[in-house]
């Protein structure tokens, strides 16, 4: 890392206009988290027109999921590079643009094989998202409303979502699957338009040796601190986080957490949730739903409810605990999965039988969102100190889109080979694995400090029991 001495001469005071900066940077951030979520929930509804346009296979079907989630996985191993060298901003740009140019080619796609193609890119553009997003949301607002303001993308993400469901509900009758997919270009280009105008993130220009920018920025973005004292203690920090080498995750005393990540990441996907975001009119279908308009409109309240459970998790999760609120969701997961297995397993369903398993659909997404989706990157930032803390984050975003890929293609495939019952009852027995897993290795760290919870993977484990106080 390059380094400068910080001039003693203070920087020019900020305008009303730049007090507005470090909102202005949460806000840009959750407009691309909206876009992300629909992007991601958008070909749920496509699915089904283009399938019948393009006459796919189950697996053909598997595959235009599972291709955005591949390309997924190779843009989140770049991401953190690319947003190292070229910047958070122009990390963000890239993304911004991409979105809009992919999308808008897949809704112009001829044929199932430039679809593929054109999701495969976009897959790209969204694996940097994830990465990127965060990070630039996380280095740019005050630290006041930091937090709030990373849990605002995740709660944008979730909203992204329950927009694509109406959407596609409001398109369904003519089957406008085209529109679908490409009607969020629309908000990725005008999202450009505040990017351009920001800055990049304090800690970014500190990173490449630009000391005194870095100062102008953190005064436009935080003008209640010494902004000179906040970048001295950024270039400390920097300097903490060189040498986190991805080898270090394999050897004690961290080999541990990094098992708990890549399990608990593994398992946040694994059980199933994608399968209800990519594939619930087709479930709704076999569930016994008919016509597009229930089976269009039934997910947005599903994820409807995800939202809430989202919003509620981050109201209380500094309140019970992180394992009270992770083992309580993943349970919830257990019991909606188990209560599918027998409304699936009586065959010919109808009247309240279907209800029943609507309210577990509900239910298991709620739950998920309640307890994986608002925790699986709480434990990645704690698990770790500083300078492993991003290698250890992308190890657990690797296993998480693994998954993510495995669902994504053979779900369908499974439902057709197997049957909803015997689908719903292996991802039952994959969440109570989920469950033993979470109870045995998860920790609670609520209250405590980073370097008390790093001193508990490095006790095996086990948090280190206080030095007995000797009398004077």
């Amino acid at each position: 890392m390059s380094t400068a001495t910080l001039s003693t001469t203070p920087p020019t005071p900020p305008s009303k206009t730049s007090r507005h900066t470090g909102k202005l940077f949460a806000l840009t951030g959750a407009v691309v988290g909206v876009i992300y979520g629909y992007d991601t929930g958008s070909i749920s509804g496509a699915l089904v027109f283009l399938s019948q346009d393009f006459h796919l296979t189950e697996a053909e079907k598997g595959l235009v999921n599972s291709i955005l989630v591949g390309g997924s996985i190779l843009g989140a191993l770049i991401g953190g590079k690319l947003a190292d060298a070229l910047g958070r901003k122009a990390a963000m740009l890239i993304v911004a643009a991409s979105y809009a140019v992919f999308v808008a080619l897949s809704a112009l796609a001829p044929n199932v094989v430039v679809l593929d193609a054109v999701r495969f890119l976009l897959g790209v553009a969204i694996g940097i998202s994830i990465v990127a997003a965060p990070l630039y949301i996380a280095e740019s607002t005050p630290a006041r409303i930091r937090g709030a303001s990373v849990a605002a993308y995740q709660v944008a993400t979730v909203a992204g979502i329950v927009l694509t469901y109406f959407v596609n509900w409001g398109l369904s009758d003519g089957g406008h699957w085209r529109w679908m997919l490409g009607l969020s270009a629309i908000p990725a280009a005008l999202v450009l338009i505040p990017l351009f105008r920001l800055p990049d993130t304090p800690r970014w220009y500190v990173l490449k040796g630009r000391t005194e920018r870095a100062v102008e920025v953190m005064a436009m973005t935080d003008p209640d601190v010494d902004p000179r004292a906040e970048v001295a203690a950024v270039s400390a920090a920097l300097a903490q986080e060189s040498g986190g080498a991805g080898r270090t995750l394999l050897h004690k005393p961290y080999v541990r957490a990094t098992l708990f990540v890549v399990g608990l990441g593994f398992f946040c996907q694994i059980t199933g949730i994608n399968a209800v975001t990519y594939y619930s009119p087709q479930i709704f279908e076999e569930m016994g739903f008919t016509g597009d308009g229930q089976n269009f409109l039934l997910p947005s309240f599903v994820q409807l409810a995800s939202l809430a459970a989202t919003v509620l998790a981050i109201l209380i999760i500094d309140r019970l605990g992180r394992r009270a609120v992770l083992l309580s969701g993943i349970g919830t997961m257990v019991v909606m999965l188990a209560v599918l297995t027998v409304v699936f397993g009586r065959g010919e369903l109808s009247g309240a039988t279907i209800w029943v398993g609507f309210g577990a659909i509900l239910l298991f997404t709620a739950a998920f969102n309640f307890g994986f989706g608002s925790l699986i990157w709480v434990y990645a930032g704690e698990a770790f100190p500083a300078q492993l803390r991003s290698t250890g984050a992308s190890v657990m975003l690797t296993a998480d889109l693994v998954a993510n890929l495995l669902i994504a293609q053979f779900f369908p495939s499974l439902m057709a080979w197997a049957g909803a019952a015997w689908t719903f009852a292996g991802l039952g027995a994959l969440a109570l694995a989920a469950l033993v897993f979470a109870s045995v290795t998860a920790p609670e760290t609520k209250g405590r400090h980073l370097e008390e919870i790093q001193g508990y993977w490095r006790n095996g484990g086990r948090w280190p029991t206080p030095a007995p106080q000797t009398a004077p």
